[in-house]
């Protein structure tokens, strides 16, 4: 059983992994065996996510590029399998939200949003996918969110891309299932982060919302990733294609309770 898990000998690239959920999902691939290469845009916070990883015992590669820039990403791809070795296992986890009204959002600011959270896992998974098809072996996991299913106030631009990325999340598994490539996704609830950190107090009214309406009673564990993450990225989900697993608590599960229930 131990063997279905374990990720020796395997490089996994995930994108956005200088902070947060990504560099938790890295972590976990590290101790699963898996050798990291991390993928980031701004040089110091690479250089302080370097100094995180190896003071906590991860032997990682670091590479800086525009995950939409197509160009950028075909030859830091090309670098990575000269220097590091065939990639076997790719996190598609940068992105980014914007919280605007949708009156009042600009064009070019919904197409900037869709364009980091939808676009670039296509580019990623396309070039990193021509790779995998020759070697008709690969795993590639693109990190969704509730807001593939629902929306929210406020998030018109995210939930658009997200609920996009749930699409190309099925459709590049059944064009590469073929190939022995597993393409799944991973939809994250609301997490303990550094980001939230201002929202997770006593008495803030969302704080109070999320525990209220996740049936697990807690914003979730950056490590409650962990498990997820290297079951998709192992042999234990050989046979798993197009499925987005949703890693929330059981919010999507329920549709509430009375306040004093």
């Amino acid at each position: 059983m131990k063997e279905l898990f374990d990720l020796t000998g395997k490089v996994a690239l995930v994108t956005g992994a200088t902070h947060g959920l990504g560099m938790a999902m890295a972590k976990a691939l590290g101790r699963a065996g898996a050798t990291l290469v991390i993928n980031g845009n701004t040089p110091a916070k690479m250089e302080l996510a370097i100094q995180n990883y190896r003071q906590n015992g991860f032997d990682v590669h670091s590479y800086l590029f525009d995950v939409t820039d197509e160009a950028q990403v075909k030859q830091n791809i090309d670098l990575i399998e000269q220097e590091v070795g065939p990639i076997h296992i790719l996190v598609n986890n940068a992105g980014m939200i914007q919280r605007t009204p949708a009156l009042e959002m600009d064009v070019a600011d919904f197409r900037r949003v869709v364009d980091v959270d939808l676009t670039s896992p296509f580019i990623l998974s396309k070039t990193v996918g021509k790779y995998m098809v020759e070697r008709k072996e690969g795993k590639i996991i693109n990190i969704c969110s509730m807001m593939s299913e629902l929306g929210r106030n406020t998030v018109t631009a995210y939930a658009a891309a997200k609920g996009g990325l749930k699409m190309l999340t099925r459709n590049l598994a059944t064009e590469w299932a073929k190939y022995n490539i597993q393409v799944n996704g991973i939809g994250p609830g609301y997490f303990a982060t550094d980001q939230t950190a201002p929202i997770r107090v006593d008495g803030h009214p969302f704080n109070e919302f999320i525990i209220s309406r996740t049936p697990a009673g807690r914003w979730g564990d950056p490590d409650d990733l962990g498990g997820t993450v290297v079951f998709l990225a192992s042999k234990a989900s050989n046979f798993i294609n197009g499925q987005i697993i949703y890693v929330d608590g059981g919010i999507l599960a329920t549709i509430g309770k009375p306040a004093n229930e």
